[in-house]
């Protein structure tokens, strides 16, 4: 391979010059971090904005906090600064940033500080951050400050150092999205001094800070985070430059690291170490949630507590999966030697020796087995872990109340039978009894029931049936013996029995979900208007729900309600703009999110892959938990199917509108067609012969100019008949067509019409042929003659030289007139084109003729008059062509005397 063949290989990465165009789409974000509060962030921020600002630069500050500081203020001065908003909570006034004032001010650069800060409840977002967002979003560029123990994956980090919780954090996105990152860096000594001189804190605040936050130990721990992540981002920075400027390199390979989590709060500290790793080693992280098909999650609560992991894991930066099976580590191994995953971070709690005894535990599976992927075991020191899976379903659905009662009545109850049993019969063994008493319960109420009967009917078989009677004494070894394996297989076939339960639960529950999905997928399927099918969606979700249900399309400039489940609900202002929001940005918003948080609404978007079609909206079951993960997955598969129902509809509709205007086209361009040479020809008649008169005049002779003036007048007839039948189709199509009803002499009109068809076409050879005692018709008697004018045009247009006949009759009430010729006749399919508008069929001689409006006017005439009309060929000895004219005969008028 040539230099130059080697050089044309160099390609830049097309990922990295698609993020590079991208960047002219939204605003830069510019992140000075620090290791602590007072290390001089937002002073040498507004350093910056001063020198831009002196640059020309459109330099606004949306929100500053001095906190006192002299020569901080002193730098604000000079630089325009938006009135923050006041907002009511708590009882007092407090000042927030105003996002819809920066908003409307748009300015090329803005300062907004604090990034972590946490806003007021009435605030659109819950963080700082996510105004930030919504301002890149909108194409301003945005200056901000941030501390390092403030980003989201350093949280249980800063917490073990320093011994403090940080509450208020920043997704790591953020600060891997930023543009630019400058660390504004100072010596633990130098920041203590500085917080001893009184630059950061007030002199009381400062001794508690000393105290507690800002030790040598501390500041020197954030300092080396904050050193770490900024030495993190240039190196990303770097690697962008180099792949876009296709720079070759021995390239690493990109690490791929799964983080294992469940409904436990240790499984936090494994996306945070996941995150973490995945920086440190520039790579990417996926959390993965398995659970058995047999068991799912206990309750809402753990429900929640897995939700929470997994938003946490998605604001990190990664990726969730969820995978259901029975062999949990070969499912997880399975996905990731799938997906190329490197390495696996798993988490493991303190847990006693005999528990490791009975069973391995997950992460334990997961070493044995994963021969090829490194794993990492997050370990606790204590176990803060919630109670397992198995112990969480056994509280919630089994060691209730009523199910202990059960085993305990179900105990009694055999206590009874036996006791029953014996008075009659004396048998060697009851236990029997006792073990269909724990089945029972173990089928109907779990678990937990059964080894709670298990347990107490090992006391009742002792103390009632083995001897000594009364007493828990055991006489003989052998009894012991038989009572100790009764317990045994109690426990045992009362577990695998409640776990058929419960198994069988969740294959109901499940059951269920698809029914559901396959009747709202019936329903959307039968739907055959984007109306039918909203109204479909919105009374499916609630039914399967179990809450109130909106259904928002954009219309013209906005959000339009177009259906509700209970109907009649309305949108509060709040609401509304959460909806438009979810539309707008292509995410969620409202309850439990991280815009409008407050609102009575979830709302959620309708994407297709055309776009964004529509907004679903939704009022939380209960407030105070999160939706069940059962739950989630229902709505998503509804949400996505009315999403292509509402897409599906829109096209239709779409498609009805696209074939009109086609149509209409067609029409347009045969119009065209027609006027090209319908009104040309007899317009170059007449100019053709009034310029030979005007020229030649009387050198002419007398006959020439005779004829030359028939010419004109008869090419001006025909330019007015044609003129004439546009005036007519647009008069019927429009619906302006008025009516003279009157009692109408069919014989009468016949004779006008042949007597007008005769002078125009000299050559016509018409026969009429009336009835005697023919009946009158109610019609207009002017559009009667018309038509019978257009069909003798029609015959005489076609039928050649041929004799054109017209007969009329009285038949059955009606009165039949029809117009025959002899000519070629028309073809079986067309009998029904000829009516069409701009149909034009052809002479003997095969040349198109006419407009092909003559027909299509007749029969919006006769049918505006009450008639039909209909063609039939051949006619008169298997040629020809037949047109019937049909009218309802009327009472003769009574003629005055």
């Amino acid at each position: 391979m040539s230099l130059q063949d080697r050089h044309s290989d160099r390609r830049p990465d097309p990922d990295a010059l698609l993020a590079l165009a991208g960047g002219g789409r939204r605003g830069n974000l510019k992140v000075f971090l620090g290791a602590a509060p007072g290390v001089g962030k937002t002073y040498a921020m507004l350093q910056g904005a001063r020198r831009l600002k002196l640059d020309g630069l459109d330099v606004v500050i949306g929100l500053v906090e001095t906190h006192g500081r002299a020569e901080t203020l002193a730098l604000v001065e000079g630089l325009e600064l938006l009135p923050r908003r006041p907002l009511l909570a708590a009882g007092r006034t407090i000042e927030e940033f105003d996002v819809d004032a920066a908003l409307a001010r748009k300015p090329k650069l803005l300062i907004v500080d604090e990034l972590a800060h946490t806003n007021a409840p009435d605030c659109r977002h819950p963080k700082r951050w996510q105004d930030v967002e919504e301002l890149l979003a909108a194409g301003i560029d945005v200056w901000t400050a941030l501390n390092i123990q403030h980003l989201e994956s350093l949280a249980d980090v800063v917490s073990r150092v320093t011994g403090v919780i940080v509450r208020e954090l920043v997704p790591d996105k953020v600060l891997q999205g930023a543009s630019e990152v400058v660390l504004v860096d100072i010596t633990p000594e130098e920041l203590i001094r500085r917080l001893n001189d009184g630059k950061v804190y007030l002199p009381a605040t400062a001794r508690r800070a000393t105290q507690n936050f800002f030790t040598p130990r501390n500041l020197t721990a954030l300092r080396e985070l904050a050193l770490r992540r900024t030495a993190d981002s240039v190196d990303d920075a770097m690697q962008d430059l180099l792949r876009q400027g296709a720079i070759e390199g021995p390239w690493q390979t990109s690490e791929r690291l799964l983080a294992c989590v469940g409904a436990d709060s240790l499984s936090q500290e494994v996306v945070r170490t996941a995150s973490r790793l995945a920086t440190s080693l520039n790579g990417h992280f996926v959390a993965i949630h398995a659970e058995r098909i047999s068991e799912g999650l206990a309750d809402a609560e753990a429900s929640g507590r897995l939700d929470s992991v997994m938003q946490l894991a998605e604001r990190l930066g990664g990726e969730t999966v969820r995978l259901e099976g029975q062999d949990l580590a070969g499912e997880i191994l399975a996905y990731a030697r799938r997906e190329n995953m490197t390495q696996i971070v798993v988490g493991r709690a303190s847990v006693g020796s005999a528990k490791r005894f009975f069973r391995r535990s997950l992460p334990d599976e997961i070493i044995a087995r994963a021969r090829d992927i490194s794993v990492h075991v997050v370990r606790s020191a204590k176990s803060t872990k919630p109670p397992s899976k198995a112990a969480l379903a056994m509280q919630q659905s089994s060691l209730t109340a009523f199910g202990i009662a059960a085993a305990v009545v179900s105990v009694a109850l055999a206590v009874g039978i036996g006791e029953a049993i014996q008075h009659f019969v004396q048998l060697p063994n009851l236990s029997m009894v006792f073990l269909a008493a724990v089945l029972f319960c173990a089928t109907r109420f779990g678990v937990g029931s059964a080894v709670a009967a298990s347990l107490l009917s090992f006391l009742a078989y002792n103390f009632f049936f083995l001897e000594p009677l009364y007493t828990f004494t055991i006489a003989e070894p052998q009894e012991l013996f038989a009572l100790l394996a009764f317990l045994a297989v109690s426990i045992l076939t009362g577990s695998l029995a409640g776990r058929v339960r419960d198994q069988s639960e969740n294959v109901r529950r499940r059951a269920n979900t698809t029914l559901v999905l396959l009747e709202f997928s019936r329903k959307i399927a039968s739907a055959s208007s984007l109306d039918d099918v909203l109204w479909a969606a919105a009374a499916h979700t609630q039914k399967a729900l179990r809450t109130d249900v909106v259904l928002c399309l954009p219309e013209n400039t906005g959000l339009l309600l177009r259906a509700a489940w209970p109907p009649g609900d309305e949108l509060e202002l709040g609401e509304q703009s959460a909806a438009r929001w979810a539309f707008d940005k292509g995410e969620a918003a409202g309850w439990r999110t991280g815009t409008l948080p407050n609102t009575r609404y979830q709302f959620r978007p309708l994407v297709t892959p055309r776009g964004i079609v529509g907004v679903c909206g939704f009022k939380p079951p209960d407030p105070a938990r999160p939706m069940s993960t059962d739950d989630e997955r229902l709505l998503a598969s509804i949400l996505e199917q009315t999403a292509v129902a509402i897409d599906r509809a829109q096209l239709t509709g779409t498609a009805v509108i696209a074939a009109a205007l086609d149509e209409n086209e067609k029409l347009r361009t045969t119009l065209l067609a027609s006027l090209s040479h319908d009104l040309r020809t007899p317009l170059a008649s007449i100019i053709g012969a009034a310029s030979s008169l005007r020229e030649l005049g009387d050198q002419m002779p007398a006959g020439d100019r005779s004829d030359l003036l028939v010419s004109i007048e008869e090419e001006a007839g025909r330019l007015a008949r044609f003129v004439a039948n546009l005036l007519d189709m647009s008069r019927i199509e429009s619906g302006a067509l008025k009516l003279k009803r009157d009692w109408v002499d069919v014989a009468d009109a016949a004779r006008i019409a042949v007597e007008r068809a005769r002078k125009l076409f000299p050559d016509l050879d018409v026969q009429v042929s009336l009835a005697k005692d023919l009946p009158f018709i109610r019609a207009d008697a002017h559009l009667v003659e018309q038509v019978l004018f257009n069909l003798l045009d029609n015959a005489h247009k076609y039928g050649g030289q041929t004799p054109v006949a017209i007969h009329a009759r009285p038949e059955a009430g009606d009165v039949v007139i029809s117009v025959t010729d002899e000519g070629n006749g028309v073809k079986p399919d067309d009998l029904e084109k000829i009516f069409e508008k701009f149909y034009r069929g052809g002479r003997s001689d095969g040349r198109k003729v006419g407009t092909g409006l003559g027909l299509s006017i007749c029969r919006g005439l006769v049918t505006a008059m009450g008639g039909s009309i209909l063609a039939q060929s051949p006619a008169v000895k298997r040629r020809g062509t037949r047109i019937v004219l049909r009218f309802p005969a009327a009472l003769t008028p009574k003629v005055a005397k």
